[in-house]
């Protein structure tokens, strides 16, 4: 009897134990929430979009997208890899001379998700430098590679002084390459303050001077994220 009782008392203590350990060790509701309230999903302008661009390749399409964006009045934001800007320091210049908002997107389009701390705080830094240096701006602005992201992300890139930020818009182009995909992907719905994912690829390019037309004639302005998001 005093055996059974005694492994009734230990089974009982130890499920206490795990239960204190799971409330004590993982992350709350509050805390995973605290992160993902810090990065920014969409603006908050009533009648401006905003075109970023992630770019680690495709400087030809660049050029490109900088004349149609000339073409018509609009303004786009660049998250460039400190990798790729590293070998194409001219047309870092001409995105910032054209007026354009230059933002990081790392440096070697690592998984940041995966990443602690002070690699992140290395990663992210060493694009910002770089693209402060050659831009000659102030970098504000950090998108993670493939929207992956975590605490130690967000909090090295406001150690930075950086606004992390995501989308509200994917129009997958680097996956689905169709320029009337990516149209469509780009308009459809569209509204104030949407913040539209797209890369340096010929359908994109393509598909530009139509998706900048459509926003033109809902009365939408084509416009920075920093401007977007206030």
């Amino acid at each position: 009897m005093k055996r059974t009782v005694a492994a009734l008392t230990n089974g009982i203590l130890a499920l206490v134990l795990v239960l204190v350990g799971a409330v004590c060790f993982a992350p709350s509701a509050g805390e995973v929430a605290s992160v993902n309230d810090r990065v920014i999903y969409r603006g908050s302008s009533a009648d401006g979009v905003s075109l970023m661009f992630n770019v680690y390749w495709g400087t030809e399409e660049v050029y490109g997208i900088l004349g149609v964006l000339d073409d018509y009045g609009a303004k786009a934001t660049f998250f460039l890899g400190g990798s790729w800007a590293d070998d194409n320091a001219e047309c870092v210049e001409e995105i910032a001379a054209r007026g354009h908002e230059i933002g990081s997107h790392g440096y070697f389009h690592r998984d940041h998700e995966k990443l602690g701390y002070e690699d992140n705080l290395k990663e992210i830094g060493n694009s910002v430098r770089f693209l402060n240096l050659i831009g000659r701006v102030q970098v504000s602005l950090f998108a993670p590679p493939s929207g992956a992201y975590n605490e130690d992300t967000v909090r090295a890139a406001e150690t930075l002084g950086l606004r992390t930020v995501m989308w509200s818009r994917d129009t997958v182009d680097w996956r689905d390459k169709d320029e009337a995909v990516c149209f469509a992907r780009a308009t459809e719905g569209v509204g104030g303050g949407d913040l539209v994912l797209m890369h340096p690829m010929e359908h994109t390019l393509a598909a530009l001077p139509g998706i900048l037309a459509r926003y033109a004639a809902c009365g939408l302005r084509a416009i920075t994220v920093g401007e977007n998001i206030g």
